[in-house]
């Protein structure tokens, strides 16, 4: 996912003339690598994959990911990428505030980028939250409003805050949330981001008598 991308993504023909007309990362969120790299690969979902730099990463390091998008370019550049790569994804063209994955149905959850207006963000992350299975996690990385002006979206309040997203993750338990810095070669200073990791409890079977 792109650093700008908001709720206007449900308007897939803008964003499919952005990816047609202008270069993507392609290098996944440092955040995601540190904490999924220890985890054993299963299903994930990548829920505003654009061209797909986070999804092609957990592909190609074993997990079963499923990338959804409102572009339709987006989504068959990270399917040229994987093909390039002889990985296999799935994906979906569908706007993220309609889409509604399968409760509890993956282990692994990422949302990176995503900067909602505010009257969309709790059903929204609701879902995203939805969806983690017992034992999954869930990945949140985005902007914060300490980098108003220099990335992401110029409404201050789409940029995220600690305060703000502690709510991003109901019904999982919070193992960490923090502010980290990063550079980039567009700025002379680094960017904040605001990651959060949370997971579902495991399922607890009895051990008989």
């Amino acid at each position: 996912m792109n650093s700008e991308r908001q709720d206007s993504f449900v308007e897939g023909a803008m964003w499919n003339r952005r990816y047609a007309e202008h270069p993507w990362p392609t290098e996944p969120d440092v955040g995601l690598v540190e904490r999924a790299e220890p985890l054993a690969p299963g299903r994930a979902l990548d829920l505003g994959c654009g061209t797909g730099r986070n999804s092609l990463w957990l592909a190609r390091h074993g997990w079963r990911v499923t990338g959804v998008d409102a572009s339709s370019v987006g989504l068959s550049m990270a399917l040229q990428s994987a093909r390039e790569s002889g990985v296999d994804l799935e994906v979906v063209e569908a706007d993220l505030l309609q889409y509604r994955p399968a409760l509890e149905g993956f282990d692994l959850v990422v949302v990176a980028n995503i900067h909602l207006a505010t009257e969309h963000r709790a059903a929204f992350f609701s879902h995203a939250s939805a969806a983690v299975a017992p034992g999954g996690h869930l990945f949140v990385t985005g902007h914060h409003l300490d980098s108003l002006g220099r990335t992401g979206p110029p409404d201050p309040q789409r940029l995220f805050t600690l305060e703000m997203v502690a709510d991003f993750a109901p019904g999982l338990e919070i193992d960490s949330l923090t502010r980290e810095q990063r550079w980039t070669e567009a700025s002379p200073e680094p960017l904040t981001d605001v990651v959060l990791w949370a997971h579902r409890a495991p399922l607890v079977t009895g051990s008989g008598s």
